[in-house]
């Protein structure tokens, strides 16, 4: 006999059957009604152990509607070649890779002069405090909220490239453009780190209960000094990235996850 409590229980036989393609993404699962005879328990015992999985993001809740198994469309981005000039591209990388994929991007903007927080002014070398271009990206890959993109430009760069201070979109790309004026980005570093959504992040991105975001923090060098820092928030259950770095003439490309 199981020393597993009963709610545990029901959760493990759920989980096994969603690994098994019992209950395939987006399908609904029985009702409470349904899971207390077939188990053989109460309906509370059954909703905690519905909502066990619902905190490990396995499946959603809607009032009314039921539970119904989380559907994982992961786009898999490479981090490596994002914002490489030499790969081609038409407008901003994140628009080309989705389009690419075969799926549908789209972006809302908002730009802003703000105060520069400190995990940013750190990483761009300039006072806590001091103003900052803001340009905040809410992306989506079909219709899907997928990811923010916050980056600050400092305040000195404002002379030479006005139009980071425009509303809107800039349409080849930022990068690009600092390039044409000759403000070259040479290199970047980048941080990966995960948590739980903070409340904003989770209504931005509209994220069930029990699924992380990666932040993805990259700051951009020109030949002396950064340009740049960008920080993106990903939903933890969509999204996949890669790095190719080296000599990879063994690959063939064709690896599965």
């Amino acid at each position: 006999m199981s020393k597993q409590p009963k709610y545990q229980q029901i959760a493990d036989v759920l989980r096994r059957e969603i690994d098994n393609g019992t209950y395939g993404p987006g399908s609904r699962l029985p009702s409470e009604a349904e899971l207390s005879a077939r188990f053989d328990a109460s309906r509370n015992t059954v909703r905690s152990g519905l909502n066990a999985l619902v905190s490990q993001g396995l499946i959603t809740s809607s009032q009314g509607l039921g539970y119904e198994v989380s559907k994982h469309e992961v786009f898999e981005l490479n981090a490596s070649r994002f914002e490489n000039l030499t790969f081609p591209q038409n407008g901003d990388a994140f628009s080309t890779d989705v389009t690419n994929a075969g799926r549908h991007p789209h972006q809302t903007f908002r730009v802003e002069l703000t105060t520069t927080p400190e995990y940013v002014a750190t990483r761009l070398k300039i006072e806590t405090g001091s103003r900052s271009v803001l340009r905040f990206c809410h992306r989506f890959v079909d219709n899907v909220p997928w990811s923010t993109q916050a980056t600050h430009y400092p305040d000195w760069l404002l002379a030479e490239a006005p139009r980071l201070a425009e509303p809107g979109d800039i349409a080849e790309g930022t990068t690009r453009y600092l390039k044409s004026l000759g403000i070259e980005q040479i290199g970047y570093r980048d941080e990966l780190a995960t948590r739980m959504p903070t409340p904003d992040e989770a209504r931005l991105l509209e994220i069930g209960a029990g699924v992380p975001v990666m932040l993805w923090t990259r700051t951009g060098y020109s030949h002396d000094r950064p340009i740049r820092c960008t920080i993106t928030t990903l939903r933890g259950d969509l999204n996949r990235m890669n790095y190719e770095i080296g000599d990879l003439s063994g690959w063939d490309g064709n690896e599965s996850e």
